[in-house]
């Protein structure tokens, strides 16, 4: 008898999250007084992977790389503490990820990563894909292991969603082997060049579904030449750090309940929402249980509103 596929696997970075509020992101050669610092787990595989799970109420395993220091308890309790099954590459030359985030007062942010043990990921790491419907990535790894996991498992017959972060040239063997791409603006410049409206970009992209986030406006997608366009929920920002991710991995999860995209576009703003809420990155990724409350209480998204997104994006 065929298992059934119904699991998310999320292959990527973990980091340890070293975070300082200050007035202000600093300038280069600029030193800024900071103010509260506090240490969360995070790294864009681990954001994804607990937002895959929590907001996004998915069976989700992650596999990762971790060292052999004190860093690395943090981050394998956060995952098992929002339901993430991790599958753990033990590096003893490498040490745990980390990344040191300046948090300014407008929710803005400027990130420094140090890769460490999410080097340490290879080909031959990647679990068995029996029971996986969707394999989601990112490109805080490196790139010959992210275009490795993403052909095995199109070869599986696993949907593959790829979260183009941080931005950077792509070989066409990766996007090949991709189902759902998502980007944000500035990482559809760096596909698809800079000329020319997002719809213009979009069309620039040989991947069957695009979706493109635009941050505080929503986001819009093209997917088997059907366009859809989702407005953002207006919420007041406190910290913009995990919004992305979270973003990425409700939709994985929302795709792997078998939502369709337009639903699972919205669900996804809507848990994105409120991760801008709160400070930390998975600290701040919302349950699915407030996700569902939050959607429940929203208006219905005013057709104004999307025209003028649509018109913003070229669409119109």
């Amino acid at each position: 008898m065929t298992a059934v596929r119904k699991h998310i696997l999320v292959a990527g970075s973990a980091n340890l999250d070293f975070v300082v509020r200050a007035a202000h992101v600093p300038a280069q050669g600029e030193t800024v007084l900071g103010r509260d610092f506090a240490t969360f787990p995070g790294g864009k595989g681990a954001n994804q992977a607990v937002a895959a799970a929590r907001a996004g109420g998915a069976s989700t395993r992650m596999l990762l790389g971790l060292g052999e220091d004190a860093f690395a308890g943090a981050i394998e309790d956060s995952l098992r503490d929002a339901g993430v099954d991790p599958v753990i590459v033990r590096s003893r030359k490498l040490p745990t990820g980390t990344a040191f985030i300046c948090l300014s007062d407008d929710a803005e942010n400027a990130i420094t990563v140090a890769p460490g043990a999410n080097n340490a990921l290879r080909a031959s790491d990647l679990p068995p894909l029996a029971a996986v419907s969707h394999l989601l990535l990112q490109l805080e790894t490196p790139l010959e292991i992210v275009t490795a996991y993403a052909a095995t498992a199109r070869h599986a017959g696993v949907t593959v969603v790829l979260n183009a972060a941080p931005a950077r040239v792509l070989p066409e063997a990766l996007l090949d082997a991709v189902d759902v791409l998502i980007v944000n603006e500035g990482e559809l410049e760096t596909l698809a060049g800079a000329e020319g409206s997002i719809a213009d970009r979009l069309g620039r992209l040989a991947v069957a579904c695009v979706v493109v986030t635009l941050g505080a406006r929503g986001c819009i997608a093209r997917c088997d030449g059907e366009v859809i366009v989702q407005p953002a929920f207006p919420v007041v920002a406190v910290d913009t750090t995990a919004a992305g991710d979270t973003f990425c991995g409700a939709l994985a999860a929302r795709l792997a309940h078998g939502d369709r995209l337009a639903d699972g576009l919205r669900y996804a703003c809507a848990a994105s929402a409120l991760a801008c809420m709160r400070l930390g990155a998975q600290a701040s990724i919302p349950a699915r249980e407030a996700v569902e409350a939050f959607l429940r209480d929203a208006p219905a998204d005013s057709p104004r509103a999307r025209q003028a997104l649509a018109a913003q994006c070229g669409l119109i």
